[in-house]
């Protein structure tokens, strides 16, 4: 589920920050926040002393204690998840440009390999840069985050019926960062399909299919 987005941005004034980082910006080449992938550090937005800013951490809020990384999180019902919800200095944003999923099918290129599943990307029209809604934790190995998912929107669900992420209008950003238990689960919803795109299917490891 969405193991595969990207941030095509650096630190800057988004949902209320300053261009303030917490942390010093990785600066070795292996550090590439436009791509986002299991494990890999990126850029959020959390508060912290009353000042909303950015840090980098790893999309993985277990911190690599289990077999696989721990990237989406939904019943917020269970104990583990309810801790991070019910405290605001646990929350965060996820602040992307697109997302993707897999389509449900396998394709044949007709290029003589094997056929495989495309990439579908999906964007949202009226949010170039969106907020997806987060929680995060410091770890033995360092602070890790995690998206929120909800249930999918008509544009989602043909390709991932099970869930989506959590985009937030604009306007909830504050609520789901200072926000009560309560909000946190009255903003854990689908975004609006009527106001968003998809692109694909996408192979960009293999030869495009010819057009129709």
């Amino acid at each position: 589920m969405c193991n595969r987005a990207r941030f095509a941005g650096e630190p800057e004034t988004l949902f209320g920050t300053t261009s303030e980082l917490f942390i010093e910006r990785p600066r070795e080449n292996t550090f590439n926040p436009v791509e986002l992938m299991p494990r890999s550090r990126n850029y959020v937005i959390r508060e912290q002393d009353g000042r909303r800013g950015w840090d980098v951490m790893t999309w993985d809020v277990l911190g690599g204690q289990a077999a696989w990384p721990m990237t989406n999180v939904r019943n917020l019902t269970l104990p583990q998840w309810r801790r991070l919800a019910e405290k605001p200095e646990n929350r965060c944003l996820i602040p992307l440009t697109e997302f993707a999923e897999f389509t449900p099918e396998k394709y044949d290129l007709g290029d003589g390999k094997k056929p495989l599943k495309g990439e579908m990307w999906f964007s949202v029209t009226d949010q170039p840069i969106f907020a997806v809604a987060g929680f995060w934790q410091r770890t033995a190995k360092g602070s890790g985050f995690t998206m929120v998912t909800c249930d999918a929107n008509a544009l989602v669900a043909p390709i991932h019926p099970k869930a989506m992420i959590t985009i937030l209008e604009p306007s909830d950003v504050d609520r789901w960062l200072g926000g009560t238990y309560e909000d946190i689960v009255d903003l854990q919803r689908p975004y609006n399909a009527s106001r968003m795109t998809v692109a694909g299917p996408l192979f960009p490891t293999r030869q495009q299919p010819p057009s129709a």
